[in-house]
Formats: structure tokens, sequence, C-alpha cells
């Protein structure tokens, strides 16, 4: 599987040693940086290559996933999810990047490296990229319901629409 990486300063560290760790998995491990540490460097560019990678490589039917990290992974999982076709999901347990998986099929995870030990963040990764989609058909559902959002910024009231039910 290919895999997508990109950070901010704070996660740089992380970066380093999940990319190692991805390659000896087997995993091919494309880095959209950044290079060096600089406290003051703006994480959306590095984000956003990440995330359109992603969907580029999955377009052409390469499996593929990515993984973004930042001091909280706050504003790298928005920065990511800005990308059409992105479904970034912030993790911070096992469950949240298995489930991640499972019933939003989620293909960018963000990781608070502030709020992991490299181990736990590792952890969550390796959760996260072995997990699969459970093709549920409510969550597919929900899934189409999100790209039609994307696509045409208008979505279509379902029949599980708590505001439909209320005024029937």
């Amino acid at each position: 599987m290919r895999i997508h990486l990109a950070t901010d300063h704070a996660g740089l560290d992380f970066s380093r040693h999940i990319i190692e760790h991805l390659a000896e998995a087997g995993h091919d491990v494309v880095d959209h940086g950044p290079s060096s540490y600089d406290p003051l460097d703006d994480y959306p560019a590095f984000i956003i290559a990440a995330a359109q990678a992603v969907v580029a490589d999955q377009s052409i039917g390469t499996e593929t996933l990515g993984v973004v990290f930042g001091g909280s992974g706050n504003g790298e999982a928005i920065a990511a999810n800005k990308v059409t076709g992105v479904r970034a999901a912030l993790v911070w347990s096992t469950a949240t990047a298995q489930l991640a998986r499972q019933h939003n099929d989620a293909n960018v995870i963000s990781i608070g490296a502030r709020q992991h030990t490299l181990e736990e963040a590792t952890a969550l990764i390796d959760a996260f990229v072995a997990e699969p989609f459970s093709f549920d058909p409510r969550h597919e559902r929900r899934i189409a319901q999100l790209a039609e959002y994307e696509d045409t910024r208008a979505i279509a009231a379902g029949e599980h629409n708590p505001a439909v039910s209320a005024s029937a």
C-alpha cells in the first residue's frame, strides 16, 4: 500500500520514525514534508499536498492512505478535509483509528504529535492501515451523502434525517 505522509514542525520527529516503520512493513511511503525543522512552518501546504496525492492515487486504483501530524492534529485534519475526496479523521485511540476506516472509509488520519508517544502514534497508524472498510450499506449511504454535498453543496433529505422526521 502507498502511504502519503505530511506534518508540521511538531510532528517532524514522529514522521521520520513512521516513514521507516511503514517502509519496513512493506509500504511505499511518500513524504510530503517538511524536510527540516522550522518552528514557523505553515502546515497547510504539506498536508494538502499529501491529501491531494491520496485522492489522485485512489482515482487511478492505487491502494493508498494518508497520515498527517501536527501538534494537536486538529488543523491538519481540517486542512486535509479541504481537498475534495478526502475523508480525514482525527484519531486518538485504537478504536477511533479502526472506526475511521470501518464506518467512514477514512482515507487520511490526523494525529496530534504532542498528544501521544511515538509508540502510541505508531499503534494508531498500524490499526488504521490494517482495518478495512465495512461496506455496511448504512455507512456507504452516509459516505455517498457526504460526497453528494461535496460535489453539489446540497444534500437530499434522507429517511434518517432527524429534521425530516421531527417535522412529519
